[in-house]
């Protein structure tokens, strides 16, 4: 016996069986078959749910169907459904929906009794979706079909008429550009509120100078207020880069249709106009295809995302008891299950830590994009989610943030005790001697020489007698400790945009202006 009979014979269905199965021919017969292999395991059909079974309501006819002699499987309806989160844009759809219809009208494609019908039959079903009582039925896919198949329900054959000169793939786009637009302007407003309560906590804290930073080592004196200014400033630069994103963003694909336009007489300037639009897209491939927006969209969320866990960060180090420089309050704080002593910053760690699922959108939608052969495809339908979860996640982060800043206090004792620690006024030591014509590479090194000697001695610069000073270098005078401690530190500097006194002050006066806050 060769392999291959060999192994249909150890496969093959004895006689018995085969015989039994060939037999099968109705559901009830084959019910009979099994429970009789296994009798304790099956319970005999009732008449009912055989009746039942036969009786089963045949799935409504999709709105695409006409070519189609089979209905799409329950697996198939599942998988590729959007409803269950796309329905947000349902106000859109309707926006858009309404324009069209009259534009529409306005071309003489439907007629204005079939326009009236179909806006006040949109009016009804926004009414429904608002009280809750619309019925949104996954066998109608996407929230397009469902607001058209429900008007097709209530007012008849002038819905029918409405899809004219339109497909789902300008349609969607035209909602999903609309509802972007709106989520910027939200998120707009965020981020000026965040401003106005780190600018309120700067002026609380007038005069408090910290302890500022490179490499997570002291560095230089600054004055809290000018770092909490940084922050504004980074904040502004992400308002800017979305309303940039808006301005290109604002571009109409209604009339664009499936990908090469329409044949009717339509009137897309008319639609863009009414809809708020700065023009229609110039080329209907492009209008279908594009998702240049929402990339540069999830980009503008994810660079403020990285500013604000940057923020989180801090606060959650000066927050900790190595630092001790800032007390949130109870109100902005939580506790521990097992440990009864923990006040946590939590809010700001889920800051931190929900910056990685707004990076995570923007990497989702660049990989969904980046192997799309024009113009459109199924793939797209992919692009909602990250959105909806970028924009959720970021003004809830905009949101917290702001509640923090006006819920935390900054230590002044603790931070005057630690100001001395690491020779913040270094650098201010070393602009001395360069206005004493030293060079500055010189001044480097004598300064350098200058700490070496103070942590011999475990003391600072302003410790150092002058004869000290001067068996480094002759060059120093009495005027020198108008320059060592950082209060005098913060007094020397001038430039544009330094931390200085006068600087700081003109900082957070433009602020106060800009954001109008009193």
């Amino acid at each position: 016996m060769d392999s291959v009979s060999s192994t249909s014979a150890i496969f093959a269905a004895p006689p018995s069986l085969s015989s039994s199965f060939s037999s099968l021919s109705t559901p009830q017969a084959s019910f009979t078959f099994l429970r009789r292999m296994n009798p304790r395991r099956m319970e005999p059909l009732r008449a009912s749910q055989v009746a039942a079974a036969a009786a089963a309501k045949p799935k409504e006819a999709k709105l695409w169907g006409g070519r189609f002699e089979e209905s799409v499987t329950d697996a198939v309806e599942r998988f590729t459904e959007s409803i269950s989160y796309d329905k947000q844009l349902y106000k859109h759809d309707i926006m858009g929906s309404k324009a069209h219809a009259s534009m529409l009208a306005q071309q003489g494609l439907i007629t204005l009794s079939d326009r009236d019908s179909i806006i006040e039959g949109l009016n009804q079903i926004e009414t429904h979706i608002e009280n809750g009582e619309f019925n949104w039925r996954t066998d109608r896919e996407d929230v397009h079909m469902n607001i058209e198949a429900a008007l097709t329900d209530m007012i008849g054959e002038p819905a029918k008429k409405l899809h004219t000169a339109r497909s789902r793939n300008d349609q969607v786009l035209t909602d999903f550009r609309l509802w972007c637009r709106d989520a910027i302007d939200k998120i707009l407003k965020s981020m000026k509120h965040l401003q106005v309560s780190l600018v309120t906590l700067a002026l609380k804290n007038d005069g408090l100078i910290v302890p500022g930073y490179t490499h997570l080592q002291r560095a230089q004196p600054v004055l809290l207020q000018h770092l909490l200014l940084a922050y504004v400033e980074e904040i502004e630069r992400d308002a800017g880069r979305l309303v940039d994103c808006r301005a290109r963003m604002n571009f109409c694909p209604l009339g664009a249709c499936a990908l090469a336009g329409t044949g009717l007489p339509i009137d897309r300037f008319m639609t863009s106009d009414a809809l708020g639009f700065t023009a229609p897209l110039r080329n209907s491939i492009d209008a279908v295809s594009d998702r240049d927006f929402v990339l540069e969209f999830l980009s503008a969320n994810a660079i403020t995302a990285v500013h604000l866990s940057r923020l989180g960060e801090e606060w959650v180090l000066w927050a900790s008891e190595e630092f001790g420089f800032i007390t949130p309050s109870d109100s902005v704080s939580t506790g521990s299950s097992i440990m009864p002593q923990k006040k946590n910053p939590d809010p700001m760690e889920l800051v931190r830590g929900k910056s990685a699922r707004v990076i995570g959108d923007l990497v989702t939608l660049l990989t969904l994009c980046k192997g799309l052969p024009h113009a459109y495809n199924r793939d797209l339908q992919e692009d909602k989610e990250p959105v909806f979860d970028s924009v959720k996640t970021i003004l809830g982060m905009l949101e917290v943030s702001a509640e923090f800043a006006l819920n935390i206090t900054y230590n002044r004792e603790r931070i005057q005790k630690a100001l001395p620690a690491g020779h913040l006024d270094a650098t201010t030591l070393a602009d001395y001697l360069v206005k004493k014509g030293v060079p500055f590479r010189t001044s480097h090194d004598i300064v350098g020489r200058a700490v070496a000697l103070c942590t011999s001695k475990n003391c600072q610069l302003l410790d150092l007698s002058l004869d000290e000073l001067r068996s480094i270098n002759t060059v120093f005078d009495e005027d020198v400790y108008e320059f060592l401690g950082v209060e005098n530190s913060i007094q020397k500097f001038s430039s544009y945009g330094s931390t200085g006194s006068a600087c700081v002050a003109s900082q957070l006066d433009y602020w106060i202006k800009k954001l109008e806050t009193n």
